[in-house]
């Protein structure tokens, strides 16, 4: 299966790779690299990750990375990786575009 990453979330992770630089440029990285893969698994297996809990949509779905969500959703052909969040706030509309 395609996995597709839609501009917000490529957005979301070049700001808290910023965000992470300031105090530790090889922890950022780290963590950008662990983001990718995690994505890249979804190839294989697009149902690995919960459902969104605030939405409980069976083809809207989270993997936790750490302090982060990586929001997808999962159609015939295709993982959309919609956004990248903070892992304690709730998602609203403005991360699933």
């Amino acid at each position: 299966m395609r996995v597709l990453w839609t501009e917000l979330a490529l957005q979301r992770i070049q700001d808290i790779d910023a965000f992470i630089s300031m105090d530790s440029p090889v922890a950022a990285e780290k963590w950008v690299g662990k983001i990718f893969e995690r994505g890249k698994s979804l190839s294989l297996f697009p149902k690995q990750g919960r459902i969104v809990p605030e939405r409980g949509l069976q083809k809207l779905r989270e993997i936790i990375v750490g302090n982060y969500r990586l929001i997808y959703r999962i159609s015939s052909k295709q993982v959309s990786i919609l956004s990248v969040v903070e892992r304690h706030r709730l998602i609203v509309e403005g991360d699933l575009q």
